[in-house]
């Protein structure tokens, strides 16, 4: 037995509450369902617990474009869940999700146009089976279940606790501990100010230094409107276009003038930190801002606790690890209670879920990609990946109209199936890996390249990355091109 929906959405983030929102609103009467694992909505935000866990988006454009942001820019993870939670009461979604369903395998037939899923209820270890004609991959792109942790020698030699922030324990006590946190990044950033208060000292120990940003967390703009009593459905959008005007500007400016950016960035360093901190060792990248990703520091509360003495910063790498903490490369060794290993997550393209497509497993690496969104040899399926320089939210709104267009052109055309496949002029082309590295290289994109799909050299075949022209492209997409090709032919009118 099994369940039919006219669309399955895999995944109730904020790409799936999105996705399920949009087509509701653009296409009344569509049957859908939201399978997601956890006994919850949120994703990320349900996922992870650690201390201080907050947004790395400005909540103006990670928030969704119909619901207004009323609190401050950067926002906790309760205040996130909160707004999530908002969106679904508000929108009656919650008749919609099927909370602690595992997908474990998907399977296409061109025979019937049908998708088939089987997932299974965690709760009960039941198997259920569902079917729909679309396939909506909202799930993310990296495992929950297990962070990525590298392999250090003399790990099982350490006494104390080691704990990874996706699996962080409810009942971890760091009341008067020596703490140590290895990573630089975002994660990193926010954690250290939110141990700072209750443990002995927490040490941030980074291989490499990361951009940082460092801000109020109030936006002016918004605050002026709310002065004169301007009304929050009016303040959203403004606010999120001039939030949206300046990042492109800072984008561009990383680009072109990357020496004038560096030094903007590594003088707001300067300003917090305090003439204690070697700035050239431990916040000089080597790299030119937004090759990776700038991590923002609301309020500068990670300098601050620097500054303070409640935290410092080593710049070192691991040479193994001891009874009493670690022993770095340097000779040094960080003496520690409890380490964190703030150190990134594992890539997971499609949610460990297995793939066939008229009975052949899906290499999904072998495929090439329309948009960072649908794929050759995949009918019938989209896929959400965000972007690395703007909200993530962003994109999964432009995909949630595009997909409710497609649906509507394909009704209207009476069309059961859809794939991308290159023109004839681009069969050719010169295939490339996901990302351009020279462009944007983090590690878990270098360590999973291998998973995901390949570019081309057109922008239809390629995820761009760039949110200030796929806004203007995305709705002017024609569903008529040779490259949409309906139930196994070519475009129709």
């Amino acid at each position: 037995m099994s369940e039919h929906f006219d669309v399955l959405i895999v995944g109730a983030g904020i790409s799936g509450v999105a996705a399920a929102y949009h087509l509701q609103d653009q296409l009344p009467g569509t049957s859908f369902a939201i399978l997601e694992s956890q006994d919850g909505f949120g994703g990320t935000w349900k996922t992870h617990r650690y201390p201080g866990i907050r947004s790395d988006s400005d909540l103006y454009t990670f928030g969704y474009r119909f619901k207004p942001w009323v609190g401050p820019p950067i926002a906790t993870a309760e205040e996130i869940l909160s707004y999530l939670g908002e969106v679904i009461e508000e929108n009656g979604m919650a008749r919609h999700i099927r909370y602690g369903h595992q997908v474990t395998n998907a399977r296409w037939s061109s025979d019937e146009n049908l998708w088939t899923l089987t997932a299974t209820r965690l709760e009960t270890g039941e198997e259920t089976r569902f079917t729909a004609g679309f396939l909506w991959m909202c799930q993310g792109y990296y495992r929950h279940s297990e962070g990525y942790t590298p392999q250090w020698e003399g790990v099982e030699d350490f006494q104390g606790q080691i704990v990874h922030p996706q699996t962080w324990p409810d009942d971890l006590d760091t009341s008067g501990k020596r703490i140590v946190v290895i990573g630089s990044g975002a994660t990193a950033a926010t954690i250290v100010p939110a141990l700072a208060s209750k443990c002995q000292h927490v040490t941030m120990l980074q291989r490499s230094p990361t951009y940082f940003n460092i801000r109020p967390n109030v936006h002016e703009l918004a605050q002026a409107l709310r002065e004169i009593e301007v009304d929050e459905e009016l303040i959203h959008p403004i606010v999120r276009k001039r939030i949206l005007y300046d990042q492109d500007a800072f984008i561009r400016r990383c680009i072109n003038e990357p020496e004038a950016v560096k030094q903007e960035l590594l003088g707001l360093v300067r300003a917090h930190a305090g003439d204690g901190v070697d700035v050239e060792k431990h916040f000089t990248p080597s790299y030119r801002p937004w090759r990776q990703r700038i991590a923002m520091v609301p309020d500068g509360d990670l300098f601050k606790v620097i500054r303070d003495g409640h935290a410092s910063v080593v710049t070192d790498e691991i040479e193994r690890f001891s009874e009493t903490g670690i022993v770095l490369k340097s000779g040094e060794e960080l003496e520690a209670d409890i380490i964190v290993t703030a150190t990134g997550f594992n890539l997971n393209v499609l949610g460990d879920i297995d793939f066939t497509v008229d009975g052949v497993p899906l290499d999904f690496h072998e495929t090439l990609t329309y948009r960072g969104m649908m794929f050759t040899g995949i009918p019938n399926m989209v896929w959400v990946f965000g972007y690395f320089r703007a909200s993530w939210t962003l994109r999964s709104e432009l995909i949630a109209d595009f997909v409710c267009r497609l649906l509507a052109h394909m009704n209207a055309i009476g069309a059961k199936s859809v794939e991308p496949m290159p023109r004839a002029s681009e069969r050719d082309m010169k295939l490339s890996p996901w990302v351009d590295p020279e462009d944007f290289n983090p590690g878990y994109l270098m360590r999973g390249m291998h998973l995901l799909p390949k570019r081309g050299t057109t922008r239809e075949w390629q995820h761009t990355q760039d949110y200030w022209h796929e806004k203007d492209e995305f709705p002017n997409i024609d569903l008529t091109d040779e490259l949409f090709v309906y139930d196994g032919g070519r475009a129709s009118a």
